[in-house]
């Protein structure tokens, strides 16, 4: 367990610094082109994933999220020590990676956002995100499971597109995104319906998902 524990902290810190530096980065370089810095935001983070899940899948599953842990709790693969041990690892990752990225751009380490993302159309775009995060795993892994990094990694780089709230799905992410006041920042006061509609989500998957794959638990049967 400690050895998972360390795979999902890793990760998921490696995750935040990948989405938060190459927003600053992208930010800086793009001479106030909004488009270019979020292409810059949404291929760094589509690269992070393809790396973390293929090098530390093996150890962990590769959460690095807790909606997906939830999910596989509630198909009965994680226990509820377990799950609690992951969530907490995953949040204190998160918050640990974005400072990682704040120290390493020579930012003021601690930060809360200002940016503004909130709405029905963003909590919508979050349901849908995470909804089509947990399709591709839980499809990836029932089809072909050694595509889930790749397959992963270009949703959320599409997703970073296609979604108004850039696809944020996964309420680690969006708790750490609430300590950095630059270009992937989310304001404090919207955390919670992000995270709100995250569940959402994760929920109608789980049930959607197991009917369309017929799939009753780790047996996949």
């Amino acid at each position: 367990m400690t050895r998972r524990l360390v795979a999902e902290f890793l990760g998921t810190a490696m995750l935040l610094i990948g989405v938060v530096g190459s927003g600053i980065m992208g930010e800086s370089l793009a001479d106030g082109n909004t488009a270019v810095a979020l292409l810059a935001n949404a291929i760094a983070t589509g690269c992070v994933l393809f790396v973390i899940i293929t090098c530390l899948g093996p150890i962990s599953g590769a959460h690095f999220n807790p909606i997906v842990s939830l999910v596989f709790f509630l198909r009965s693969e994680l226990q509820v020590r377990d799950f609690a041990a992951y969530v907490s690892t995953q949040v204190i990752a998160a918050i640990t990676g974005v400072w990682a990225a704040h120290f390493m751009f020579d930012l003021d380490i601690i930060q809360l956002s200002q940016t503004a993302r909130t709405g029905p159309n963003q909590w919508g775009s979050e349901v849908f995100a995470t909804f089509g995060l947990l399709f591709v795993i839980l499809g990836g892994l029932r089809f072909n499971a050694a595509l889930v990094p790749a397959l992963v990694a270009l949703y959320i780089t599409g997703a970073y597109w296609f979604t108004s709230s850039t696809s944020f799905a996964n309420p680690a992410v969006t708790i750490g995104r609430l300590f950095t006041d630059t270009f992937a920042g989310i304001n404090p006061a919207h955390v919670a319906g992000f995270i709100a509609a995250q569940v959402v989500g994760a929920v109608v998957a789980h049930i959607t998902l197991r009917w369309l794959y017929q799939d009753d638990g780790p047996s996949g049967q």
